[in-house]
């Protein structure tokens, strides 16, 4: 199987580690598979949008959402490291406001998926950063949302020593307890 699939403390985030080959001239792998994306998760999911961004150092981005059209987000590292969280914005689920780290980088080459419900964030860790995701719907403006990145009910532990980076839309995040969640 190309991919090998982890479950986190949220069950419905996942790890996806592939199939790397590598030689004396470098390494291939799929990064991505829709039947063996299905094969290894279980879910049937159309991508419909990839997205690049380039981040320094210290960058923060997140934690974004769409409160209609949400996205599920299959997140990577080209170049560089990040840590990468999910957190769970579903007030049904017994995980509500709970989150999930982990740190993907270009050397470990893992991927994680974000589903539905969840609120997504990253950190740079590394000098700079290419970080790649392919989302299940479309961005549409409008109903993008921001939990702030520091809510005290969440308390992500960010490895960060000083204020990260930030744009205006994350520096203006909503608290938890303000933000619009799902049901």
């Amino acid at each position: 199987m190309p991919y090998i699939s982890t479950a986190t403390s949220l069950p419905e985030v996942l790890i996806l580690q592939p199939k790397v080959f590598s030689d004396a001239r470098g390494f291939f792998f799929e990064s991505f598979s829709a039947r063996d994306f299905e094969l290894a998760t279980g879910l049937k999911r159309e991508f419909l949008q990839d997205n690049h961004s380039h981040s320094a150092k210290g960058v923060l981005r997140g934690l974004h959402y769409q409160v209609q059209h949400a996205q599920g987000k299959l997140v990577r590292v080209t170049f560089g490291e990040v840590f990468d969280v999910a957190v769970d914005l579903r007030r049904s689920s017994p995980n509500f406001g709970k989150w999930v780290g982990t740190v993907l980088s270009a050397e470990n080459k893992l991927q994680l998926w974000v589903p539905e419900g969840f609120a997504h964030g990253f950190l740079v860790l590394s000098e700079h950063a290419d970080f790649l995701y392919k989302t299940t719907n479309y961005w549409y403006p409008e109903y993008e949302r921001t939990v702030i990145w520091n809510d005290s009910t969440i308390s992500i532990k960010w490895p960060i020593a000083a204020l990260p980076i930030l744009a205006a839309k994350d520096a203006s995040g909503k608290s938890l307890a303000e933000a619009e969640t799902f049901a």
